[in-house]
């Protein structure tokens, strides 16, 4: 089956979720989704729960920051890879204890280089796949 798995960039700057929606577009086999606000990236998540593999966040966002957009979206999903980008300063112990929940998977510090995003956007997605194929064969 030749599948299109999403991938969501959520980011409350336009230039950024512009930047890496044209550039992870090319990456075969997924459909990359922008949004500026974390209420539209979370319905969209809710529609298409299923299909998405990746969501990459911001920290810091208005109405809903990226943890806690992470943590629902971790909730209807826990297989999907999850990145938290910033350009503050995070505290080490605060994500340490969110990738041991396994609520983060893997973190950006800004600026992000397009080629290091796109290095750690298909470890993950190598991951996704890798864990979808063994769920799948424990289930049989």
């Amino acid at each position: 089956m030749n599948r299109k798995w999403l991938v969501a960039i959520v980011d409350d700057e336009v230039d950024i979720v512009n930047l890496f929606r044209e550039s992870l577009g090319t990456i075969k086999g997924i459909s990359v989704f922008a949004f500026t606000d974390p209420l539209a990236a979370l319905e969209h998540f809710m529609i298409n729960k299923n299909a998405y593999i990746l969501i990459i966040s911001d920290l810091r966002m208005p109405v809903l920051c990226g943890i806690e957009l992470i943590k629902k979206i971790k909730r209807e999903n826990p297989l999907v890879r999850t990145l938290l980008m910033t350009a503050f300063d995070v505290d080490d112990s605060l994500f340490d204890e969110y990738t041991k929940m396994e609520v983060i998977n893997d973190f950006l510090q800004k600026p992000i280089r397009l080629n290091d995003l796109h290095v750690k956007v298909k470890k993950h997605l190598n991951i996704y796949r890798k864990n979808l194929k063994n769920r799948s064969k424990k289930e049989r």
